[in-house]
């Protein structure tokens, strides 16, 4: 007999047995605690995180999928659901329940004819990088390349190709979708149009998505980007020329900036390594010639201390971040959203960084607005659709010893800063503590919908280790977010 958690928090004893006869019905397989592979699967990026689930079904396909998802909901057992395994919450996994690792399913198929892209939930960017970039083309994804690509897309996605393009999920055409129910359906803006509507931003809450199609775009395969790195004692003028910088940028152009210690790469001197720095990291996605002039201003704001840009494949550049973003260390991260960063907000950020509780620590401003603001809040189920800007306290560290210093710094950069922001939050960049954000933060005007929704898709609340919606009319209220 083998122990679970049920969605309830209830214990319930599933025989061996019944585990053995789900095990022919799979392409893939169903791992328990000591089997082989099993650390490897329950494993997620955010080091914090360290749940065991009873039991974990490695699907190799949509069949699979179907099969887990009846056993789980049969059962009324917890259920996780891991793509990627990269977001910060760590709710891709569970302790005592069922978790469904979609990890091997990587599949990236590019239809150059229709510039068109089938990608399996269990790909990454990098995956998803090295597949279109062989063609020429792509769509707007995230900026480190081990993120997976069905978390980023179900809750908004957005890098260096949004304002231009906008957001992931504005380059969505259709997806394969199991619902809680264990039926197969497939959604889009013709077929299944609310269930299309709520995916595109509204998280896991619905159902396991099997398979995405994208719409993809000339791109590449070498771009202009790179870093421009300042000492911080020129913060002040590095924010001044960055809102006039930012204010004017056309779609193709897009800088965010990156506050923290100086790793020690090789292009800044040591005498800067292990120091506070304020970073201009930039990514010019049209003709090299226009680019080039506007890049030369970045340079401008005042003396840099070193400088890494240039034209480069794409596929390097969205791996450029990935040796600080590797995963094992412990992270912990607030966010907010702002329509501009002014003085008051600068003043906040650096006397912040001035502080930083361990070197892996920083704070980074999401440079957005354009393209994507150029779609109505209620076209799709994220409705950020006026902000310019988010910043990301990211708060990284190593020893379980500095968890009180470093999440209590994070939390108090983001209650300083919560009065200039506009009180909306990309679901993506939330922690496990902030449930209470999710309406009306993450989901503003259009939580009723979602909601209404989720009762329509998944009335029990299966799909509940998320962000999670609660479907509208479930008595137990919040409780059955924390599952």
């Amino acid at each position: 007999m083998i122990n679970f958690r049920t969605a309830q928090g209830t214990t319930v004893g599933i025989a061996q047995e019944r585990l053995d006869a789900l095990r022919p019905l799979l392409r893939g397989s169903v791992l328990l605690p000591g089997d082989a592979g099993y650390d490897v699967a329950r494993t997620l990026w955010n080091g914090m995180i360290d749940r065991k689930p009873a039991a974990i079904v490695r699907p190799a396909g949509a069949a699979d999928v179907i099969q887990a998802v009846n056993f789980a909901r049969e059962n009324k057992l917890l259920l996780a659901v891991k793509g990627g395994g990269h977001n910060i919450a760590g709710k891709a996994a569970c302790d005592d329940g069922l978790l469904l690792d979609l990890s091997a399913m990587r599949s990236v198929r590019v239809d150059p004819s229709t510039k068109r892209a089938r990608v399996e939930p269990g790909a990454l960017l990098s995956d998803f990088d090295r597949e279109t970039q062989a063609f020429g083309l792509s769509t707007p994804t995230g900026i480190n390349s081990t993120t997976g690509m069905a978390g980023l897309t179900l809750g908004g996605g957005f890098g260096w190709q949004s304002r231009k393009r906008g957001l992931t999920i504005d380059n969505l055409v259709a997806v394969d979708v199991v619902l809680a129910s264990g039926e197969f359906v497939q959604a889009s803006a013709e077929k299944n149009a609310d269930l299309f509507w709520a995916l595109r931003g509204g998280g896991g809450n619905f159902g396991v998505v099997t398979s995405f199609e994208y719409r993809l775009h000339k791109l590449g395969p070498e771009v202009l980007a790179g870093l421009v790195v300042y000492p911080f004692d020129q913060a002040r003028q590095v924010f001044e020329g960055y809102r006039r910088f930012a204010a004017a940028a056309p779609d193709e152009m897009t800088a965010w900036l990156v506050l923290r210690q100086a790793p020690p790469l090789p292009f800044l001197p040591e005498s800067v390594h292990g120091k506070e720095v304020i970073v201009v990291a930039f990514c010019w996605i049209g003709e090299m010639g226009p680019g080039q002039e506007l890049a030369a201003q970045l340079r401008a704001f005042g003396k840099p201390v070193g400088e890494h840009a240039g034209p480069m494949p794409f596929t390097a550049w969205q791996t450029a971040f990935d040796p600080l973003l590797t995963p094992g260390a412990r992270n912990y991260w607030k966010s907010h959203d702002f329509k501009a960063v002014t003085g008051d907000v600068e003043r906040i950020v650096c006397d912040a960084v001035s502080r930083l509780p361990s070197g892996e620590c920083e704070v980074f401003i999401g440079h957005l607005g354009a393209a994507v603001n150029r779609v109505a809040a209620g076209d799709t189920a994220y409705p950020h659709r006026d902000v310019e800007f988010v910043i990301n306290v990211h708060t990284r560290w190593r020893e379980p010893d500095q968890d009180s210093k470093c999440i209590g710094w994070a939390r108090q950069l983001f209650d300083a800063l919560t009065p200039y922001a506009t009180g909306g939050v990309y679901v993506n960049f939330m922690p496990d503590d902030e449930g209470q954000r999710v309406a009306p933060g993450a989901y503003g005007p259009n939580y009723a919908r979602l909601a209404r929704l989720k009762a329509t898709y998944d009335a029990d609340n299966l799909f509940r280790l998320n962000q999670n919606i609660v479907p509208q009319g479930d008595a137990s209220g919040r409780s059955a977010a924390a599952g």
